[in-house]
């Protein structure tokens, strides 16, 4: 049970497990059924899935299973678990005892798990988490260590193989919100930053935005696209930008800024690899992450990607295969549901560095980008992680036995 239906995080890692067992079912002794849970459907994320998808998606919705003779696996935050902590489809359904093992499958963005989640994760059989970054704040924040299983996310590295795209257009998807290119600048010579995140402080944009203005100006070449999506606030986010580069105080160079473009449309899952194989560079710096699935995305299209060396994105990256962004402190979350946890505070001037060292450094970047797809199809391509969750499974069917 998972926000199949819903797009996002968990939807998406949720789907890679998904086909990846579909495909690995020849050697399982089980079958799949899924039902949507965590989060509302989205129309919009459902027409964007692939055809094939959304086949699979209702043949395995209509499948049917013997509730004593189940595992149910919930996938999303412990508050979506039975009892729900808002209105959502209950996972398990009818409590936990009416199905032989029940497993939840969550992570955390924070240096800890808050009270209530951790007695929530302790009514689990297992609680799987992504990384040993997880494993470690789980146990920590008083979860069983009994009970604590890492299982790492699949990245589908056939679908994202550069190989098999040509790049998205990303002019003609992009709205200019500040600055300007260099006049009479070949648009294939400008290097080009990709960010992909929701609209949230965790993510970072503000210290991506202060880093690479302080960086750069018009007469560099290069250029930063957000794709963003609203979190709890309207989409405006041109507007936000200004008003964010007025507040800050960041001097406006004497060459002008270097331009900054919102894409403003939705990219349909079966887009994503295009508009990936039309940057140059991908950038992070996020707070903490559970995962990181852009950023997985990009180092299986062969992006170099810089991303803060903190959370759950500790687990791939390495000094071989990406650029990791040095933390400079941990601060206080200060609102939310995890307010007073603590999260990373990603390096502003590192990251000026790094980005300049980047776009200065052309094929050390690409080397980088060649050996984050090579990582990606040895560690998490489908096959790895089906075959790792498919004995995790029949480890348990044995003891039903």
């Amino acid at each position: 049970m998972a926000p199949f239906l819903s797009g996002g995080g968990y939807s998406s890692e949720a789907w890679s497990y998904i086909l990846a067992l579909n495909e690995n079912m020849k050697r399982g002794r089980f079958k799949l059924s899924i039902e949507q849970h965590g989060d509302l459907e989205s129309l919009e994320f459902w027409e964007g899935l692939p055809q094939e998808t959304q086949k699979l998606a209702i043949k395995l919705y209509q499948t049917e299973c013997r509730v004593n003779e189940t595992i149910v696996i919930c996938h999303s935050e412990p508050g979506a678990w039975y009892p729900p902590l808002f209105q959502t489809m209950p996972c398990p359904p009818t409590g936990y005892k009416d199905f032989n093992f029940v497993i939840g499958r969550t992570m955390f963005e924070t240096d800890r798990v808050n009270v209530e989640h951790v007695k929530r994760c302790n009514r689990m059989d297992y609680v799987w988490v992504p990384t040993d970054f997880h494993v470690s704040t789980f146990v920590k924040s008083g979860v069983d260590p009994s009970k604590v299983v890492k299982v790492v996310q699949a990245v589908d590295v056939e679908f994202f193989d550069p190989l098999k795209y040509e790049p998205l257009d990303l002019g003609s998807i992009g709205n200019l919100v500040l600055g300007s290119r260099k006049k009479d600048l070949d648009l294939k010579m400008e290097f080009v930053f990709l960010s992909v995140f929701k609209w949230e402080y965790r993510k970072g944009w503000d210290v991506l935005l202060k880093a690479y203005l302080k960086e750069f100006s018009r007469i560099d070449g290069v250029a930063l696209y957000l794709l963003t999506n609203p979190y709890h606030s309207d989409g405006d986010f041109g507007n936000k930008i200004v008003e964010f580069v007025e507040d800050s105080g960041i001097e406006e160079p004497v060459n002008g800024w270097a331009p900054i473009y919102v894409i403003n449309t939705h990219i349909a899952q079966v887009d994503l690899p295009r508009m990936y194989k039309a940057a140059h560079a991908f950038v992070l710096p996020s707070r903490g992450e559970g995962w990181g699935r852009p950023l997985v995305e990009a180092m299986s299209i062969s992006l170099p990607v810089i991303a803060t060396n903190w959370s759950g994105p500790t687990e791939y990256l390495t000094e071989e295969n990406s650029y990791p962004l040095p933390v400079d402190r941990m601060s206080e979350v200060m609102e939310g549901p995890f307010k007073g946890h603590l999260w990373a505070e990603p390096s502003i001037d590192k990251l000026q560095l790094l980005m300049r060292h980047v776009i200065s450094n052309v094929e050390e970047a690409k080397m980088k980008g060649r050996q984050a797809r090579e990582d990606m199809i040895r560690r998490f391509s489908p096959q790895i992680v089906a075959g790792f969750v498919t004995d995790l499974i029949e480890n348990l069917l044995d003891r039903m036995i």
